[in-house]
């Protein structure tokens, strides 16, 4: 059973909006291309990088790197300016493409030009390719710099190895992205793919691995996970050699994720459910007959909003006439479950999202009496301004709530608290 909801699994985090984001790609190469080469070509000097282009981005993704490759004379005539050229260079772009999206949001940002189509962004990164394949792109910044990168060195070492491990390095990464979304873990693509690469890396026992032995495979990664130095800033991509930072701890959470899918692999009867909370959303349902009959729906925050996790957002809750947090007494009680008919105030602990930003809320109850007096709920309602929601602890069973902040139609931080009763 597992193999195919493995297989299912990875299925369902496709990206089903690529036709659309081809096309936005071939519109922004085609206007660039008759600016900068007389062209009317809509693939010529358009590279797709980021997770896009690497090929590990998963249904819902938000932000879409492209690199357009410039004439040399262009960066001589830029580099001419006695003032911040690199800006100026953003800004020749930026007009471009206003030109071609007067109904969209363009901004010159740093080192790209973003255009905001809505439910994703795609960000041109003005590149001119050196000898060796890498790029020199402009840094507006601190009064404007010229940098190097090399995507492409990073795109074809991912590529080489996902060949040689029967294609499992890219949807290793992609199942850790459905993981990050999940359970809002505040790590960036680039490194999650250079994590990924790292465990293949360092182990032959799943160069052949097929999806019957992904349970396996995904335990033993996160165990990869664990064991990496919590005192690491950062790791060296793949092909580039540039340093990949850490945005967030991950460790207490890969902890987590290695118990869980530890617990699948001993009872058989409690897999799928592990793996469900591992993965969250995208692994597939093993449909509940109680609540199918019922017509019941729970909303789900991707459906709403993309999702790119990126901060950290806490969420705890006080119960009357107990003086102190859940967190800290169920970390001091075994197995502690809250009686029924007591007031609970959930609120955000800690969250590093910069403003503006809306934060949302969901409130799931679980288990035969809800079930029974169908009140599982699961609606997705905005916040009321307060940041924080009251719920009473009605039906036995272990429910939860959770809390999301939205940025730019962006879900980009995510907090989970579950109330055992």
């Amino acid at each position: 059973m597992s193999a195919g909801l493995f297989s299912e699994f990875r299925s369902n985090l496709s990206v089903k909006n690529a036709d659309e984001i081809s096309a936005s790609y071939r519109k922004i190469t085609k206007k660039l291309n008759g600016k900068y080469y007389d062209s009317e070509s809509d693939t010529s000097h358009c590279r797709q990088v980021g997770s896009y282009g690497r090929r590990t981005a998963v249904d819902g993704v938000s932000d879409l790197d492209m690199a357009f490759v410039l004439p040399w004379d262009v960066y001589e005539r830029f580099n001419k300016y006695s003032n911040n050229k690199q800006s100026a260079l953003l800004g020749e772009i930026r007009k471009e493409l206003a030109d071609l999206y007067p109904n969209k949001t363009v901004r010159a940002q740093q080192q790209v030009v973003s255009v905001d189509f809505g439910t994703y962004i795609v960000e041109v990164l003005p590149a001119f390719e050196n000898d060796d394949g890498s790029f020199t792109y402009p840094d507006a910044n601190d009064g404007g710099n010229w940098r190097a990168c090399n995507p492409i060195a990073e795109i074809e070492k991912i590529d080489d190895l996902h060949k040689s491990t029967n294609s499992n390095l890219k949807r290793l990464c992609k199942m850790v992205r459905a993981w990050k979304n999940d359970h809002g873990v505040a790590i960036k693509g680039m490194l999650i793919d250079t994590l990924c690469h790292n465990f293949f890396e360092q182990t032959n026992d799943y160069d052949e691995a097929t999806y019957k032995d992904y349970k396996s495979l995904v335990r033993d990664f996160f165990a990869f996970l664990v064991e990496q130095d919590e005192e690491q800033e950062y790791w060296s991509a793949p092909g580039s050699r540039s340093r990949v930072y850490k945005s967030g701890n991950f460790h207490a959470k890969a902890k987590k994720a290695l118990r869980r899918c530890s617990e699948a692999l001993e009872d058989e009867t409690l897999a799928h459910e592990k793996w469900k909370t591992v993965f969250g959303v995208h692994f597939p349902d093993l449909e509940n007959e109680e609540e199918r009959q019922q017509g019941y729906q729970e909303e789900f925050i991707n459906d709403k909003f993309s999702l790119d996790i990126q901060y950290t957002l806490r969420v705890d809750y006080s119960v009357e006439s107990v003086g102190e947090s859940l967190r800290a007494l169920m970390s001091r009680v075994i197995d502690y479950r809250l009686p029924k008919e007591k007031k609970l105030t959930f609120y955000i602990s800690e969250i590093d999202v910069e403003p503006p930003f809306k934060i949302y809320w969901k409130v799931r109850n679980t288990g035969p009496e809800a079930i029974a007096r169908k009140m599982q709920r699961g609606k997705i309602v905005v916040d009321s301004g307060a940041r924080q929601i009251t719920e009473r602890s009605n039906f036995d069973g272990d429910h939860f709530v959770e809390c999301y902040a939205v940025k730019n139609g962006v879900c980009v931080a995510r907090g989970r608290a579950v109330v055992p009763i």
